[in-house]
């Protein structure tokens, strides 16, 4: 019993954690300057995720991929936890 409501707490919070990605994305396109009070809440929930990822790859000319492998990291992460919690 206990187990499953571990199991639905750990896919809430890697789905929540990838929204903000996706919507960190997004809000890149609309608020380009970051001066959006929910620009800014995203960049501050996310960027403990996305930066030690960004200071590891390669820098590829105008283009981050930090969000991209910090949503499969975290369905892999998910994954691995629910797996270990069954």
């Amino acid at each position: 019993m206990m187990s499953s409501y571990l199991i639905t707490f750990v896919n809430v919070l890697l789905n929540i954690l990838s929204l903000a990605i996706f919507g960190r994305i997004l809000m890149s396109w609309i608020d380009q300057g970051g001066t959006m009070r929910i620009t800014r809440m995203l960049h501050e929930i996310t960027e403990p995720i996305l930066g030690p990822i960004r200071s590891v790859l390669p820098q590829m000319s105008m283009f981050d991929f930090s969000p991209m492998i910090a949503m499969l990291l975290l369905q892999a992460l998910g994954q691995i936890l629910v797996t270990a919690l069954r």
